[in-house]
């Protein structure tokens, strides 16, 4: 019997339970963010993981906010988790569901467990609960109030739902084992007193379940036959099967993956938050934050994302995957389909002498080598161009092959130049070349045989528009910020964004829209950014055309 390939443990364990009609052979997954921040490039692979495991076995997935903490949530939140599902092409139909909307039902589960003698109302402060936790090594004790009479604990709740009692005054505890050896089974807290304004439900409420208490029975409510959560959980998926079989009802099954980690970055939702309350970022959607916002600015596709996501493969262990591997799949993706263009981003003239001074010349340039279907545009040519400064040497080493004096150099799609004199300031920086040109080397060749080693990029200086550059770089210098219990902040990058006022581009960029991709030619991908106006074009760098994670791939093979 030849045995059986999965993709990945999750769906070996989804296709027996199928073989075996466990759940009625349904697969029904959901995707549950709290809707306390903007989703993260972790986030991405819980979404594609439940979504794609749904659409593989013609199952179900939910979109459900786990709104259960209003001190921390927002309807801005909620309406940037949608919109960031969406852009990574997934649809949950009509299945948009909120843990608010089950606050009744919880809080009647709530009353039948108190009827069960499963669950107390606690006058312990939240400093004493931990106090009474005990350690990992040395069990808790009992909280004087656990022996409250079932009608006694009846009456206080209810007094907690009306908004009697002041924030933090009681809480219900789910009475268990004060000794039990997994902690999250020592008597957790139900519900907590909070005198807030839902996002949707007002003030209806003085009280709100805890997301112990919250979460599995939202998966109950909603069927979901296969829950999958991150490692994290793993501990306490013993506590929601405990409220599911005292309740008697449905329980799905959990399975625990590991979760996305990324080198110079932070993924803690905490931390995020710290750089964009403190100023260190532009806000959630910063071009060098890893959020899902902050990445599709910058030029990101979804296309690259899933990639990316589907590339660091499902496990049950923890690691840390190499921020090249996610610059490699969107160079993989914009390679294949951006634009090619010109554009200097340090403008040096160059004045080609012996071109007639008023003649313009319109020049083919591909738009993809990559996709020949896509044509070829007209960039304008004249007597003065620009060319970036690093590809002139006034003293050029041996193994620089772009412009020197007297040097001959491929002027992409156009001619070749030779440099002819150097023009500088009074303090001797130069600030202009003189060339002359070969008439007999339009669009950069000829058939005599010479051998053209540099070919520089370059746009009209007569024609060109005026544009700005962000260069963005890793957010922090170190692989693993924060890692020994250092601050995190101290390992910011000062350099991770370095803007140039004065670039020039072809004047085909005028047209571009939010979010066009292109690659400028010899400097890497960018994108329009949303800041930009008709009269102040931003262009974001995307990546570098520099592929580390391409030479690793090689060396591994």
């Amino acid at each position: 019997m030849v045995k059986k390939e999965y993709s990945n443990f999750i769906e070996e364990i989804i296709e027996k339970d199928i073989e075996s009609n466990r759940y009625g052979g349904r697969v029904h997954t959901r995707f549950p963010p709290e809707p306390n921040g903007y989703l993260h490039i972790g986030h991405a692979k819980s979404i594609c993981l439940n979504f794609a495991t749904a659409q593989k076995y013609n199952g179900k997935c939910n979109l459900r906010f786990d709104d259960t903490n209003p001190l921390k949530e927002d309807k801005k939140y909620v309406n940037s988790i949608i919109e960031d599902v969406k852009w990574l092409g997934f649809d949950w139909e009509d299945r948009l569901f909120y843990a608010s909307s089950y606050f009744d039902k919880m809080y009647e589960y709530a009353v039948l467990l108190i009827k069960k003698n499963k669950a107390y109302v606690c006058d312990l402060s939240a400093d004493e609960i931990r106090q009474y936790r005990g350690t990992l090594t040395s069990p808790g004790k009992d909280s004087p109030y656990r022996n409250r009479s079932i009608e006694e604990n009846l009456e206080l709740f209810e007094r907690m739902k009306n908004g009697e009692f002041e924030d933090g005054s009681k809480t219900l505890r789910a009475k268990i084992d004060m000794s039990h050896p997994n902690l999250n089974m020592r008597d957790p807290v139900m519900y907590r007193i909070l005198h807030t304004p839902h996002h949707k439900t007002a003030n209806k409420w003085s009280i709100y379940p805890t997301y112990d208490w919250a979460h599995c029975l939202e998966d109950s409510i909603e069927g979901i036959t296969h829950s999958l959560c991150t490692l994290e959980f793993a501990d306490h998926r013993i506590l929601y099967e405990w409220f599911l079989d005292e309740l008697g009802i449905y329980k799905p099954q959990q399975i625990e993956f590991a979760r996305l980690n990324l080198t110079y970055t932070v993924l803690s939702k905490r931390k995020l938050n710290k750089l964009v309350d403190g100023g260190y970022v532009q806000g959630w959607d910063d071009p060098r934050m890893p959020t899902l916002a902050g990445l599709r600015r910058r030029g990101y596709t979804p296309e690259s994302i899933r990639d990316f996501v589907e590339r660091t493969g499902v496990t049950k262990s923890d690691s840390v995957v190499d921020y090249a591997l996610l610059e490699h799949c969107i160079r993989d993706e914009l390679n294949r389909n951006a634009k090619r263009v010109m554009a200097v981003l340090e403008p040096l003239k160059v004045v080609i002498t012996n071109y007639p001074e008023d003649e313009v010349e319109e020049l083919d340039a591909d738009n993809n080598p990559e996709k020949p279907e896509d044509g070829v545009r007209k960039i304008p040519f004249c007597r003065e161009v620009y060319i970036e400064k690093e590809d002139f040497r006034e003293d050029a080493p041996k193994k620089f092959f772009r412009l020197a004096p007297g040097r001959e150099v491929r002027l992409k799609h156009a001619y070749y130049i030779t440099c002819t004199d150097v023009i500088k300031d009074k303090n001797g920086n130069i600030v202009e070349l003189h060339c002359t040109y070969d008439p007999k080397s339009k669009g950069g060749w000829t058939d005599d045989g010479r051998k053209v080693r540099g070919t520089l990029h370059w746009v009209s200086a007569k024609h060109c528009i005026d544009i700005k550059v962000r260069l963005y770089n890793h957010l922090f210098k170190d692989e693993e910020p924060g890692k020994d219990d250092s601050d995190f902040i101290e390992s910011l990058n000062p350099d991770s964004c370095v803007v140039l006022d004065n670039c020039k581009a072809e004047p085909s960029l005028k047209d571009a829209k939010l979010e066009d991709r292109f690659q400028f030619l010899r400097k890497g991908y960018f994108c329009l950014d949303k800041d930009s106006n008709k009269n102040n074009l931003i262009f974001n760098r995307t990546a570098t055309l520099k592929d580390s994670w391409s030479k690793i791939e090689k060396k591994t093979k």
